[in-house]
């Protein structure tokens, strides 16, 4: 009876097709540790041999991102405290070597220690749509910059008739120009012509994917527009860029408890740099880079074209600092904006 009733933290090494689970009780000790399949009945026994052992707390889970979505959903649709934990760094796991037990022991001892306290996002709503359509306007994207910059690479080589009409034109002149060549399929085997022939397909292609991201924008704008109207009114804030505040905030609203910790998610927190007689503070590099560009975004389009904007930036450039000071003081006093929308949006969401 005493063992049913006493305390432990579960952890939790996800993979594609199975997850190691340890169980330590409150002081650190190992317990056990087993693997169970990836699928729903996999959760349910890794959670009933949780509970086999005592009353589990909280579970500390790698990858609820990715591998671990799964079991991170049923586990809090279970009222099981789930905690977000990052991989071991390299300096670990030389010390201690990897495997999935070591791992999962690691995921436990770093929740009970508390140096992993993360919330996992839900991804049961309007913002896991939105990640997922951006999900794929970001891969057309990219395939779009690489057929563009092998566009550029084969202009640059061509022979000289076709380097001279499509040299120093921009990307939309470039795209059109290309599209219209034309070259006889029976002399593929000239230089010339087999070049035409790339930049053709390659032309094809952007079209395509061009087509493709607008198709994407038009799904998302409306998602976005309906899910955060107080954020989108930011000055500053499109469709993309509230997409982006919203990705990183996730569903569930408690993951913001406070505006310093939007801060730190969006890379946006000042940090101490100090050393010896210099005093000084800076960003720290971590958080999510996309909410952080997103930020930079929003911080170069109110220097532009916001009057209360540009004479904050001329008052501090009077007092000495540089450009890229006052970019980071304005990302900090962006996100007291944004979670201040942010919020807004959650309640008005709430059931």
């Amino acid at each position: 009876m005493a063992a049913k009733k006493r305390s432990l933290i579960g952890g939790v090494d996800t993979h594609r097709d199975t997850h190691h689970a340890a169980v330590i009780d409150s002081i650190g000790g190992l317990l056990a540790d087993a693997e169970f399949p990836a699928t729903t009945a996999g959760y349910a026994d890794l959670l009933a041999w949780m509970r086999s052992f005592g009353r589990v707390t909280a579970v500390g889970v790698e990858g609820t991102g990715s591998y671990g979505a799964g079991l991170a959903r049923y586990l809090t649709s279970k009222k099981i405290v789930v905690t977000e934990v990052d991989r071991p760094d390299r300096r670990a796991r030389r010390a201690q070597g990897k495997s999935d037990p070591i791992d999962a022991i690691a995921a436990a001892r770093a929740t009970l220690a508390g140096t992993a306290m993360g919330t996992p996002k839900a991804r049961t709503g309007p913002v896991e749509a939105i990640r997922a359509l951006r999900v794929a306007r970001r891969g057309a994207v990219k395939a779009r910059t690489a057929a563009l910059n092998q566009m550029r690479g084969l202009v640059a080589a061509a022979p000289e008739a076709l380097r001279a009409h499509l040299t120093r034109v921009s990307a939309a002149v470039l795209v059109s120009r290309c599209a219209a060549l034309t070259y006889d399929p029976a002399r593929l085997h000239e230089p010339e012509h087999a070049t035409a022939a790339a930049l053709v397909g390659l032309a094809r292609r952007v079209t395509a994917l061009t087509e493709e991201i607008t198709a994407l924008d038009r799904q998302v704008a409306p998602i976005v527009r309906k899910t955060a109207p107080c954020t989108s009114a930011l000055f500053g804030v499109g469709p993309d860029v509230a997409a982006q505040l919203l990705t990183t905030a996730g569903d569930n609203p408690d993951r913001l408890h406070s505006e310093a910790a939007l801060a730190h998610l969006c890379g946006a927190a000042p940090i101490p740099a100090r050393s010896g007689r210099v005093r000084r503070h800076r960003l720290h590099r971590g958080g999510d880079r996309g909410a952080n560009h997103a930020l930079h975004t929003i911080a170069l389009c109110r220097m532009r074209y916001d009057q209360r904007t540009r004479d904050y930036v001329h008052r501090r450039i009077t007092e000495g600092l540089s450009k890229q000071e006052i970019l980071r003081c304005l990302k900090r006093y962006i996100v007291r904006d944004v979670y201040t929308a942010l919020r807004a949006d959650f309640t008005a969401l709430a059931p």
